[in-house]
């Protein structure tokens, strides 16, 4: 069985500010937005070349929006491969994308932890 995640749904308040953060601050690639409805549209994001992406689903209701920014209870959320830790980071640092964790060498490699605008976790590696 060959299976394969493609899709994260992200609960987000806006979807022009989570574009605008994304493709803007973190330079996601934009490969969808249609508008389904005159509330729901479907947008996609991800990193250049990712196999996996980012569905930005807007909070439609009290609850939805009660997880915005909080989908995993405080720890880290998603995990973002780098092939140069220091360029995304000081790219972090100019675009003013709060920093949790300053970078550090682990075992497994180079890691930072930053906030996306909602306050999601990210970790973001660059290999060993």
């Amino acid at each position: 069985m060959l299976q394969s995640i493609v899709k994260i749904a992200l609960v987000v308040d806006d979807y022009d500010k989570a574009i605008e953060f994304y493709t803007q601050k973190l330079h996601f690639e934009l490969i969808e937005d249609t508008q389904l409805s005159e509330t729901k549209r479907w947008v996609v994001v991800q990193p250049k070349g990712s196999q996996c992406s980012l569905l930005l689903a807007k909070a439609a209701n009290e609850e939805q929006t009660s997880r915005v920014g909080n989908q995993t209870g405080g720890r880290v959320f998603l995990f973002l491969h780098t092939d140069n830790l220091d360029r995304d980071y000081q790219n972090l640092l100019d675009n003013s994308v709060q920093i949790v964790r300053e970078p550090s060498t682990e075992a497994f490699g180079k890691v930072c932890v930053f906030a996306d605008l909602y306050g999601n976790l990210w970790d973001m590696i660059e290999p060993a």
